[in-house]
């Protein structure tokens, strides 16, 4: 990322208000907000812009008294306050979170869940201790196999099977992610302190992973011997795959390659002969977003949009397409689809099986032409 990108995202949040104008409203109370994609202008999204996903009420948690904890199967238990941590090495890397809901509102039949339309996804830089280096601090026995993430909020969650009683957010990774060198203990995002919504003081950020993974207001970070089996590992946040043919259940965790348009907005009337610059952003999990093609004529043909962004690891890629109108007017249906490096395209239908997560097939946007 540029210096001058990211000054100039920086200037744009500083002082700004907890949540920017427009912001779509999915619930008040736990904040689940939504970034009005059609604002999509940079390839940073401002913190007050950064779509925001909470399962309970934010936690009131002060730098001051901060304590991560760094504990279970490891040879030397750690205890890190707020400036302890930041005294530590430190990378700045540029990473896209997508909610796993994202899109759901265009799943038919509607199903349960917050309606999140194309705005549960956002880019920003985020500023924090590589987690191998808490990790090899604290010396993992070798027996350990997964490392669980438990966030300060807590409360009773909704969603069936309900658990016997109050839970923390809390979520694992395997080993060999979770000492991939990209993996962060954040404690910045876009050059400020991360705001209270996005996890202050200290979150996670798992880039490649779905945003659930991403445990914000991290206090304890814990090495288990067997497989985490936690609420928001199993419960929710799951789907099933085939094991030798048989149904199982696995936790989600890789961000499905996707294209989504965040201009022309759903409904909007073009004027019949002229010219319109389509434009959105491509993203995937451990791969490269190779291509982004557009339909215009309800994914009957499709043809190569072009690249705004260069490709670099865990970040989206904007792009655009310039558009001739057709003179005759209608409703039209307008489609993108993105590929990998290895030739991979979107699925055409969303899976059954992943339930109301990880929905990647070309999202239809229809607009009225005058």
């Amino acid at each position: 990322m540029l210096t001058t990108e990211r000054q100039k995202v920086t200037t744009a949040i500083a002082g700004a208000a907890p949540f920017g104008a427009g912001m779509i409203i999915r619930q008040k109370e736990p904040v689940n907000f939504e970034f009005p994609f059609e604002k999509l202008d940079s390839f940073l999204t401002p913190n007050e812009l950064f779509y925001i996903r909470s399962h309970f009420k934010a936690p009131e948690l002060s730098a001051d008294s901060f304590q991560l904890k760094v504990h279970g199967a490891v040879a030397k238990p750690l205890t890190l306050n707020y400036q302890q941590l930041r005294q530590l090495p430190s990378e700045t890397r540029a990473v896209t979170l997508e909610c796993a809901g994202n899109s759901r509102v265009f799943l038919v039949p509607q199903v349960e869940g917050a309606q999140w339309a194309l705005g549960a996804v956002g880019t920003a830089e985020w500023t924090g201790v590589p987690l191998r280096i808490l990790l090899e601090q604290a010396g993992l026995t070798e027996n350990a196999c997964e490392i669980v993430f438990e966030g300060a909020d807590h409360g009773a969650p909704k969603e069936k099977p309900i658990p016997p009683g109050m839970v923390s957010y809390a979520r694992s990774l395997p080993l060999k992610k979770a000492l991939s060198p990209e993996v962060l203990v954040a404690y910045q995002m876009n050059g400020q302190e991360i705001p209270e919504h996005h996890g202050f003081p200290v979150r996670l950020i798992v880039p490649g992973h779905y945003g659930m993974a991403s445990v914000k207001w991290l206090t304890s970070i814990y090495a288990v011997t067997e497989s985490f089996a936690g609420y928001w590992q199993t419960s929710d946040y799951a789907y099933w795959d085939y094991l030798d043919g048989k149904p199982v259940r696995r936790p989600l965790s890789e961000v499905r390659l996707k294209a989504q348009i965040a201009r022309p907005s759903m409904y909007e009337v073009i004027p019949a002969g002229s010219e319109y610059l389509v434009s959105g952003a491509a993203w995937c999990g451990e791969g490269e977003v190779a291509g982004v093609e557009l339909s215009t004529e309800g994914r009957e043909h499709w043809t190569d949009a072009e690249f705004l962004d260069s490709a670099q690891p865990y970040a989206w890629r904007r792009w655009q397409f310039l558009w001739h109108v057709p003179q005759r007017a209608g409703q039209y249906t307008l489609a993108a689809r993105a590929k990998d490096a290895d030739g991979k395209t979107q699925p055409d239908e969303h899976d059954p099986n992943h339930g109301t997560y990880m929905i990647n097939f070309p999202l239809p946007i229809d607009v009225i032409v005058r």
